[in-house]
C-alpha cells in the first residue's frame, strides 16, 4: 500500500475540513494508507505526521477552518529545512502530497518538488479567489455568503437610520471579494484595486437620488483599495451630506459553518487530487472553470498574475 499525505497551508478556509473528510475516506477506498501533515510546511519541518483515520474526521464536515491547522512558513524558504521536512516523509515512506492553499503556498511546493521531487496535486484554497488559472477556489462560497448575511443586516440599520454604510471586505489585491459582493448586494458603491476610481465622480449622482427620496448607501470597499475606509466615510458626511459608518467585516469571512457548495468541491477537488497521483501526474494543480475540472501545471498558475474576469467588471460597471 501507498501511503499519501495532505496538509493546509496559508489562510484557512471553510472546506478544507469537508476535503480532509473525503482525503481520509478516498484514500482508504483507493488502498492508500492517508496521513495528515500538522500544521501546515511547518509540521512537515517539524515532523508532525500522523496517519489519519476515519475517526479523526468523524463530524468534520459542518466545521470551518481545519482541523489539521495551518500557517506560512519561513523557515520553509530556507533550503536547510525544506531538505528536513523530505527526510522526514522519507522516514514515513510518503511520497505523494496534497496541498491546500493559494499562491505562496503553491510557489514554495514547486520549489520542493524541483529539488526532491516529491510528487503533489495542489487545491486551490483561498478566499481571496485570486489564483490564475481556476475561476473557483475552495472556501469562495461560504465566505460570499457571510459577507451577504452581514450586508443585508447592516442594510437594515442604514435603512432605518438613513446612513451610509461603508462595508470593507478582504481579499488583499484582488477585488473579487467586493465586487461580487456588490452586484449581487445591490450596493451603490464599490471600489476594487482593479478599477480606478474618483469620488467627486459621483458626487452629483448621489446628491440627486437624497433629492429624489433616497434614504440610505451601501458601499463596498476592498481592502487593497489606495483608500481606508474611513476615508470614504469621511467622503459621505462632508460631500454627499448623510451620516455614515464603517463596518471592516475581518476575519468573519474566513470562518463558518461551510457552504453546500463547498462541501461538495471539497469532495470533488480531492477525488480529482488523489486521482491524478494515481495516474502518476507528478506535479498539478487542479483547477475549475465553466468548462469543469482540469489539470494544470505549476507553471502555468504560479507564474501568471491572476486577472479579475473582465464579464464580472462590466456586470457592475457598465
Amino acid at each position: 500500500m501507498q501511503n499519501i499525505a495532505i496538509l493546509c497551508s496559508g489562510g484557512d478556509v471553510s472546506g478544507m475540513n469537508p476535503a480532509l473528510k473525503h482525503f481520509v475516506e478516498y484514500s482508504l477506498q483507493k488502498k492508500l494508507i492517508p496521513y495528515f501533515i500538522y500544521d501546515g510546511y511547518e509540521g512537515l519541518i517539524d515532523n508532525n505526521i500522523k496517519k489519519a483515520s476515519c475517526e479523526d474526521v468523524s463530524s468534520i464536515i459542518n466545521r470551518g477552518g481545519t482541523i489539521i491547522g495551518s500557517a506560512r512558513s519561513k523557515r520553509f524558504m530556507q533550503k536547510e529545512y525544506r531538505k528536513k521536512a523530505k527526510q522526514n516523509l522519507d522516514s514515513l515512506n510518503i511520497n505523494q502530497l496534497i496541498i491546500l492553499g493559494g499562491n505562496g503556498s503553491f510557489r514554495g511546493l514547486d520549489i520542493f518538488y524541483k529539488e526532491f521531487g516529491v510528487n503533489f496535486c495542489a487545491i486551490p484554497s483561498t478566499i481571496d479567489n485570486d489564483i490564475n488559472g481556476t475561476d473557483y477556489c475552495l472556501g469562495i462560497d461560504t465566505s460570499l455568503n457571510i459577507i451577504k448575511t452581514s450586508i443585508d443586516s447592516i442594510r437594515d440599520t442604514a435603512a432605518s437610520f438613513k446612513r451610509a454604510f461603508v462595508i470593507e471586505t478582504m481579499g488583499k489585491d484582488c477585488g473579487y471579494l467586493a465586487l461580487i459582493s456588490a452586484i449581487t448586494s445591490g450596493a451603490e458603491l464599490c471600489l476594487i484595486p482593479e478599477i480606478k476610481y474618483d469620488l467627486k465622480s459621483y458626487e452629483k449622482n448621489f446628491k440627486n437620488q437624497i433629492r429624489n427620496g433616497k434614504k440610505y448607501f451601501i458601499a463596498i470597499a476592498a481592502e487593497g483599495i489606495h483608500q481606508d475606509s474611513n476615508e470614504i466615510a469621511n467622503w459621505f458626511e462632508k460631500q454627499i451630506g448623510i451620516e455614515s459608518k464603517v463596518s471592516v467585516l475581518g476575519h468573519i469571512q474566513r470562518g463558518g459553518n461551510p457552504t453546500i457548495y463547498d462541501r461538495l468541491m471539497g469532495y470533488k477537488f480531492i477525488t480529482y487530487a488523489i486521482d491524478a497521483l494515481l495516474d502518476q501526474r507528478k506535479e498539478s494543480v487542479i483547477c475549475y472553470t465553466t468548462c469543469g475540472f482540469k489539470y494544470k501545471s505549476i507553471n502555468e498558475v504560479v507564474n501568471i498574475p491572476y486577472v479579475l474576469d473582465s464579464k464580472l467588471i462590466d456586470l457592475y460597471y457598465k
